[in-house]
């Protein structure tokens, strides 16, 4: 009697054994099935406080080399203890090299507080993603100002979701994602869009820009394809450093 309780039970749990073991290799199956191995992301080395491998430095602490004026020339702000500043009435500078689609970083610094200044006039900057779309670069730390016109503003379109600023004279932070508008001859097919992280907190969620960003009158898009990144002289001595981009 102890005998057959025996064999039934080992039977049993063999069977057991070999559906669960049939159960598992139809999950692996359809677990394959889903699987894509090829293309194999590229590695690239992201070091800590330095730029991933495969960015363009644009500012490296050293010189302007990678910059010129709008105005024709080469850049003139000045330079000074790994990082440059605006020099008011110099006019805009903007990259040398054309971008589309980019992931930016660039960490910036309004000036001293002017107590004579407010609003607008204190710490204003702005960072043009193709010569077109800026993100606002302004001093609002305990300055009120227009909030579609405050620090880490799509200029004129989009409210920040917070304001994270740091105190005049620390360094701010901007990450953006930026992809650029599609255009089909000259019917615009995709805007383009912003995501921005201030001082590592997103401010702007993909929103869509509804055109350049203009102080006066609504945005219209015409056309373009891709273009330099232009830093904004707007008569205050803002500074910039460690600058780099990455083309998605």
């Amino acid at each position: 009697m102890i005998l057959v309780r025996f064999l039934i039970i080992f039977f049993a749990s063999g069977a057991i054994a070999e559906e669960t073991s049939e159960e598992q290799r139809e999950h692996i199956r359809l677990s394959e099935a889903t699987e894509v191995w090829e293309p194999e992301p590229k590695v690239i080395e992201a070091p800590v406080n330095a730029a991933p491998s495969d960015a363009v430095v644009l500012f490296d602490g050293t010189d302007l080399q990678g910059f010129e004026s709008v105005r024709g020339g080469p850049a003139t702000w000045r330079v000074e203890d790994h990082a440059f500043t605006v020099v008011p009435g110099t006019g805009d500078i903007r990259t040398k090299q054309s971008f589309c689609d980019v992931q930016l970083h660039l960490e910036w610094r309004s000036p001293p507080v002017d107590d004579r200044l407010v609003s607008q006039g204190r710490g204003n900057s702005g960072v043009f993603l193709q010569e077109r779309y800026e993100i606002q670069v302004l001093d609002s730390y305990q300055n009120r100002s227009y909030a579609n016109g405050q620090a880490a503003s799509v200029y004129k379109q989009y409210i920040p979701l917070v304001n994270v600023m740091r105190p005049p004279g620390e360094w701010q932070s901007y990450d953006i994602i930026f992809q650029s508008p599609r255009f089909a001859d000259d019917e615009l097919m995709s805007p383009a869009t912003f995501t921005v992280l201030h001082n590592g907190v997103v401010v702007q969620n993909h929103v869509e820009v509804r055109g350049p960003t203009r102080w006066i009158g609504a945005p219209v898009y015409e056309a373009h394809g891709c273009a330099p990144l232009k830093l904004q002289d707007h008569g205050n001595p803002v500074s910039f450093r460690n600058i780099w981009i990455r083309e998605l």
